[in-house]
């Protein structure tokens, strides 16, 4: 395990000292994505991940543009868009990007506020306040960009009573697999080109009131062949983590380097969710075909009692089971947790999604980055982009 990150204090008072409140975030209201075929999207996120028919926006509805299915999992709500010609500008997005995040909503009490706040910090703005209304009450959004092509929308729905926005619909369906436990959205990582990372910091401190709490340098997070650096970035209350990496100098090409060159251009690696049972969770997923990273070797769980000894701690999940499912183990003095990775959810070897559980800890898996970097660069040397 990184030495490093023992002598990190993660207390949230302590870490936020001094933070600034003029955002107060309240969570994460909606991932929405940009693809090339929202309704066969939305059906395998249903089957492959578990989640549920929730709400829909297209012809039916009176949207002549786009179409969006919204699906649901507890309080993880991701939302499908895809043009419905080839004028609409979202369609240069998906050309240049592929299939990938576009907006990261964020819940607030005043989405005016927050664009003003925002906006005035130097931020670009994607949309001022906009008032939108129907049977059910009033939604105020407004959005600014963040790296790349990536936006934070705010999202103001403390008057609005409807299943998800004005202009969307229930969308019922007589198809919907049981869950597979996912909870909530854990962290988010974005990914920036050479040199961007600091600037990026700068710019969710300056302009969000984020704190970097959690940094990680080339001499931490490396392999044979590759590395990286990374930062980790939350607002006051912690319930928001934008994790931010960039490429570092290695022999050969870097996971951030592929996917830089692949998404072309800066934006979501990969989101995390969170489960109260990952071993659960991951059989599901597992049996649905969802793809995950190779196992890390016999070596790596072996050395997992004395990591865990080192910290004080004792593994509740039998260590075979989740050696069989591929699942890793990391620890800080709070407490563990158990982490995988799934394979890109896409052709382009782009956006992906980790499955965390945690058992006290706060930290990102630091002990687990140089297994989980060498499975990478296996996928990537299949790929014969390493």
């Amino acid at each position: 395990m990184s030495r490093e990150i023992k002598s990190v204090d993660y207390g949230l008072e302590k870490i936020f000292e001094g933070a600034q409140d003029f955002l107060p975030l309240l969570g994460t209201d909606y991932v929405e994505m940009y693809v090339g075929n929202a309704k066969q999207a939305a059906h395998f996120y249903k089957t492959a991940f578990g989640f549920q028919s929730w709400a829909y926006k297209g012809l039916e509805t009176g949207s002549k543009d786009t179409v969006s299915y919204v699906i649901k999992q507890d309080k993880i709500r991701l939302v499908l868009t895809t043009p419905l010609s080839s004028k609409n500008p979202i369609n240069e997005h998906i050309v240049k990007h592929g299939d990938g995040v576009k907006v990261i909503a964020l819940w607030v009490d005043d989405a005016t506020k927050s664009w003003e706040e925002t906006t005035a910090r130097g931020a670009k703005s994607f949309m001022e306040p906009t008032v939108e209304k129907d049977a059910h009450g009033e939604v105020v959004r407004s959005g600014i960009y963040t790296y790349g092509e990536t936006i934070h929308m705010f999202v103001e729905r403390k008057n609005y009573s409807g299943i998800f926005l004005p202009g969307f619909e229930k969308w019922e369906s007589d198809y919907n697999p049981e869950p597979v436990g996912l909870k909530y959205i854990d962290h988010m990582v974005g990914n920036v080109g050479w040199g961007q990372m600091n600037t990026w910091v700068k710019w969710y401190e300056d302009v969000m009131g984020f704190v970097n709490f959690l940094s990680f340098d080339d001499k931490q997070i490396h392999t044979e062949y590759s590395a990286l650096m990374s930062k980790v970035m939350s607002n006051g209350n912690g319930r928001i983590k934008f994790p931010i990496n960039e490429p570092a100098e290695g022999i050969k090409r870097s996971q951030i380097e592929e996917y830089l060159d692949f998404y072309e251009g800066s934006g979501v690696q990969h989101i995390a969710v969170a489960t109260d049972d990952i071993i659960k969770t991951v059989s599901a997923l597992r049996s649905r075909g969802v793809e995950f990273l190779s196992h890390p070797p016999q070596a790596y769980y072996d050395a997992v009692p004395g990591r865990l000894e080192e910290y004080s701690h004792k593994l509740r999940e039998d260590i075979e089971t989740l050696k069989s499912l591929g699942i890793m183990i990391d620890a800080d003095d709070e407490g563990y947790l158990l982490q995988i990775f799934t394979k890109p959810v896409q052709d382009r070897p782009t956006l992906f999604f980790e499955i965390i559980q945690r058992m006290g800890a706060r930290g990102f898996g630091a002990g687990n980055f140089k297994a989980l970097f060498e499975s990478i660069e296996r996928e990537q040397a299949k790929r014969g982009t390493l």
